[in-house]
C-alpha cells in the first residue's frame, strides 16, 4: 500500500523509469536552489569519519562467526545507540563443515593444510594425478578417465568443473587456489560423489610444473563430515519521525560488516558500514517523515545469508512499507573503477531494469557531481532480498572492482576518502530526498531535481 502511494506521489513530480528523470518546479531554479536540499546532507558528510571507522574495522578479519565479527558488531552496535536510535542485534545461526583431510603426492604428504571443498563426499581415492586446467568443457579430455583431476580455480563455477571433470570419469579432483590468499573456498553440488580436496595456488604450481615432466600418482583421503553451528548477526538501527510528522514509509540503507576468513576487508565492506553509520549520524539530526532503517549484515561473504534472514524475519506490513533500499558495498576503493566516470560508480539492479532507487540515484549524481551515474545488471550482494521481496532496491559500488579484491592486501592504505565522499553524498542526497518533510510529492518543494538521463553499462564488476 504504502510502496504504490509514494511511486504515485513522485509521479506528480517525476517520470520514474522511462530513461529521462523529469522534475516539476514552482519556480525559476538557479544552480544554487538546484542543490539547496542535498546541502542539508552532504554538506554535513565527513570522510574523515568514514575513514576512522574503517580504520578500527579493518584492524582484523571478520569473518562471520568468528570473534573479529562480534568486536565489530558491537562497534557498530554502540555507534547506532550513540545517536538515540532504536537498535538490535539479530543473531542467526551458520554452519561449517569440518572434515579432515589428507592429501599425498607418491608417498609423501602434501604439507601444508589442505581442505575439503564444501559437499564434498567422504572416502578416499589414489590414482594418477591429470591436470585439465580450469576444467572448462573443452579442457577435459578422456583422459580423465579414472584419475584424479588438477583444477586450478577461476572462470567457471566449483560445481561446473567438478561436473565436467565427473562427466568424464574422474575419480577425484584437487583443486588450487587462483590467488595466493589460502584455499578457503568453493562448494560442490550433491550427487557430485568424488572426494574434492582444495590447496593453496603456489602447491597446485608445483604440482603443474612437475606434471610436465614425469607422471604422479596422488592419494586424496577426506573423512566424515563434522557440522558446527556457530552464530553470525545483523545490526539494525531505526530512526523514526515524530509521530505527528510520520507517512508511514521505511527506507532502509544497509552494507555488510563480515570480511572473507583471513581479509581486513577494508574496502569490502567496512567502506559500506563506515558510510551506513555516518549517514546515520547526519540524518539523525534531519528533520523527516518517513522510518529509515540503517542495516548492517552478517555472512554476506557465505552467500548473503545475514540478509536473507532479515528479510524473511520481516513482517509483511513492514515489507508493505518499504519504498526502498539503498546498498553499499565496496565504495572506498582507490584502485576500482578504471577510468570509467564518476570513478565507476555504478548502479546494479537484480533483473537490470531501472526503479525508483536508480532514478533518485542518478539524479542525485547529476547533481551533486554533474554525472549521471549508470545502473546495470549484478546479483552477489544484500541487495537481493529484498529485490526478491518486491522492493525497488540497488547496489552502489565502484566497478570493476580493485586487484585486492577478498585479499589479505584489502587495506586501509587502499581506500580513498574521494570515493567515500562522491558514495555517501549520492546515497545520502538520495535518502533524504525520500524522508524530507516536503517529498515524496514533489510538488510542493521550493526545489526540486533537474532532467536527468542514464544509461544502462553492461559493466563487469571484476
Amino acid at each position: 500500500m504504502y510502496r504504490k502511494s509514494l511511486t504515485v506521489l513522485l509521479a506528480a513530480g517525476m517520470v520514474l523509469s522511462t530513461g529521462t528523470v523529469f522534475a516539476q518546479t514552482s519556480g525559476a531554479i538557479n544552480a544554487q536552489s538546484d542543490t539547496a536540499f542535498d546541502n542539508k546532507v552532504i554538506k554535513k558528510i565527513s570522510a574523515d569519519n568514514m575513514y576512522n571507522t574503517i580504520a578500527y574495522l579493518s584492524e582484523q578479519p571478520r569473518a562471520a562467526g568468528t570473534e573479529g565479527e562480534l568486536r565489530a558488531v558491537k562497534y557498530i552496535e554502540s555507534q547506532f545507540k550513540s545517536l538515540g536510535f532504536e537498535t538490535k542485534v539479530q543473531p542467526f545461526p551458520i554452519y561449517d563443515t569440518v572434515q579432515n583431510v589428507k592429501v599425498k603426492i607418491g608417498d609423501s604428504d602434501l604439507g601444508g593444510t589442505p581442505r575439503a571443498i564444501s559437499g564434498s563426499i567422504s572416502g578416499k581415492v589414489t590414482a594418477e594425478l591429470v591436470n585439465v586446467g580450469k576444467a572448462k568443457p573443452e579442457e577435459v579430455g578422456e583422459n580423465v578417465s579414472g584419475k584424479i583431476a588438477l583444477v586450478e580455480r577461476g572462470d567457471i563455477t566449483f560445481v561446473e568443473k567438478v561436473q565436467n571433470v565427473l562427466n568424464k570419469g574422474a575419480v577425484g579432483v584437487l583443486m588450487y587456489n587462483n590467488s595466493p590468499s589460502g584455499n578457503n573456498f568453493g562448494q560442490v553440488s550433491a550427487g557430485q560423489n568424488i572426494p574434492a580436496v582444495a590447496i593453496t595456488q603456489a602447491q597446485g604450481l608445483e604440482l603443474v610444473e612437475q606434471l610436465k615432466t614425469k607422471q604422479i600418482t596422488s592419494t586424496l583421503e577426506v573423512g566424515k563430515a563434522e557440522r558446527i553451528e556457530k552464530t553470525s548477526y545483523n545490526v539494525i538501527a531505526s530512526l523514526k519521525p515524530k509521530a505527528n510528522k510520520d507517512n508511514g514509509q521505511i527506507v532502509t540503507v544497509g552494507a555488510h560488516h563480515d570480511s572473507v576468513p583471513g581479509g581486513p576487508g577494508a574496502n569490502d565492506d567496512a567502506s559500506g558500514v563506515s558510510a551506513v553509520l555516518e549517514l546515520a549520524r547526519i540524518l539523525a539530526k534531519t528533520p523527516i517523515d518517513t522510518e529509515i532503517r540503517f542495516l548492517t549484515f552478517g555472512s554476506e561473504e557465505r552467500g548473503l545469508v545475514g540478509s536473507s534472514f532479515y528479510a524473511d524475519s520481516l513482517p509483511k506490513e513492514d515489507v508493505d512499507r518499504m519504498v526502498a533500499h539503498f546498498q553499499m558495498d565496496m565504495i572506498g576503493g582507490r584502485d576500482a573503477g578504471e577510468d570509467n566516470p564518476a570513478g565507476g560508480l555504478i548502479m546494479y539492479t537484480i533483473d537490470g531494469m531501472k526503479n525508483l532507487v536508480t532514478d533518485l540515484g542518478s539524479s542525485a549524481g547529476a547533481r551533486t557531481m554533474d554525472v549521471a551515474i549508470p545502473y546495470g545488471q549484478l546479483g552477489r550482494s544484500d541487495h537481493q532480498p529484498f529485490h526478491e521481496l518486491g522492493i525497488p532496491s540497488a547496489l552502489f559500488i565502484h566497478s570493476p572492482v580493485e586487484p585486492w579484491y577478498h585479499q589479505p592486501t584489502d587495506t586501509l592504505d587502499k581506500i580513498s576518502k574521494e570515493k567515500l565522499q562522491q558514495a555517501a553524498e549520492i546515497v545520502g542526497a538520495s535518502v533524504y530526498q525520500i524522508a524530507r518533510p516536503e517529498t515524496p510529492a514533489l510538488t510542493n518543494a521550493r526545489v526540486a531535481p533537474g532532467t536527468v538521463d542514464y544509461d544502462f553499462d553492461d559493466r563487469p564488476v571484476d
